[in-house]
């Protein structure tokens, strides 16, 4: 299993020290990778996020990090689809010259109408745009002279240069529905959702595995993106983050499966869309989503962005090393 963190590359705590420092302490404490999000025109979120547009675009954000690391590796949590595609072959291929094949390509539709409608894009399928992008990107790195035309993306004759190091980078499909999760199954290397319950999680890796056993491709690599808080004690884990907003935004999304009540009304109720408590804690739910086949955990740290360093050094010092001691253990 592999351990990754969210970075602060938005909001107010969005910092080149943040990003560059933390991201070596983080390489340091035994993490695998970071990850960025992606946005061209930023709204926060209400119930996560303080009113802060500041947002540094991700495939930059990733190119200075993997400037200053060595083995991390460089996620998108997700990409959306608001560049050409062939501008991001160019800029991926790019990245992996500069500091190496660590980079992971996590795509999904994105949520905001707004964004693609200032690029002119507003009428297009963004689902369908997630899978040109995969079509095209597979092409355009291992092949040249390549003619495409899948009715939103059309060219003829185009070679991207320089290669990704490697030949390809892997794409993951992100998203919590059960549409994203069939797709991943259908075409991507990885599924990665970010706040989903656990019981909700089962239903669609089983999903998953039904498909690519009747298909035959590999199944995905599973990850998730849970919202986390480690302190001392459970009590003042809690302190820092927005149980109320977690459960308004868990009952308002659409597919989720529900607690046996019908609605999701406490923190344990919340099982899987949050990591929250003392290290001790913090290893039983991640031996919770170990149980159930994820292979990637990235730790969302941005109700504690203030004290990204304190996290990075209790998770490194406190939590991952008491999980892979069980691991070796079993």
């Amino acid at each position: 299993m592999k351990f990754g963190l969210l970075l602060p590359h938005f909001g107010e705590e969005a910092s080149r020290e943040k990003l560059l420092e933390g991201s070596k302490l983080a390489e340091d404490k035994g993490f695998d990778s970071v990850w960025v999000r992606d946005h061209l025109v930023f709204e926060p979120h209400g119930e996560m996020e303080k009113p802060n547009r500041t947002f540094y675009d991700a495939l930059t954000t990733l190119t200075a990090i993997g400037a200053v690391t060595e083995k991390l590796e460089l996620g998108t949590g997700s990409l959306i689809p608001f560049r050409h595609p062939l501008v991001t072959a160019l800029m991926a291929g790019t990245i992996t010259q500069l500091v190496g094949p660590r980079l992971i390509l996590g795509f999904g539709a994105g949520t905001f109408d707004h964004e693609f409608e200032a690029v002119g894009w507003g009428d297009l399928n963004r689902v369908e745009m997630v899978r040109s992008n995969a079509e095209i990107l597979k092409r355009v790195f291992t092949e040249n002279d390549v003619t495409y035309d899948d009715g939103i993306f059309s060219f003829e004759n185009v070679t991207i240069e320089p290669k990704p190091v490697g030949g390809r980078i892997p794409f993951w499909y992100c998203g919590a529905t059960p549409a994203s999760a069939r797709l991943a199954a259908e075409y991507a290397d990885g599924w990665m959702p970010g706040r989903i319950s656990l019981r909700t999680m089962e239903k669609r890796i089983a999903t998953m595995r039904d498909m690519t056993d009747a298909s035959g491709r590999p199944m995905p690599t599973v990850a998730v993106i849970p919202p986390t808080s480690i302190e001392d004690t459970r009590e003042d884990a809690l302190k820092h983050v927005n149980i109320p907003g977690l459960l308004a935004w868990a009952n308002k999304a659409r597919f989720t499966v529900k607690p046996e009540s019908g609605s999701f009304q406490t923190v344990e109720d919340l099982e899987g869309q949050l990591i929250v408590g003392d290290p001790e804690q913090a290893v039983e739910e991640i031996r919770k989503f170990e149980a159930l086949g994820v292979e990637h955990l990235v730790f969302d740290f941005r109700f504690k962005f203030d004290r990204f360093f304190e996290q990075i050094e209790l998770l490194g010092t406190e939590v991952l090393p008491k999980f892979r001691q069980g691991q070796a253990a079993a």
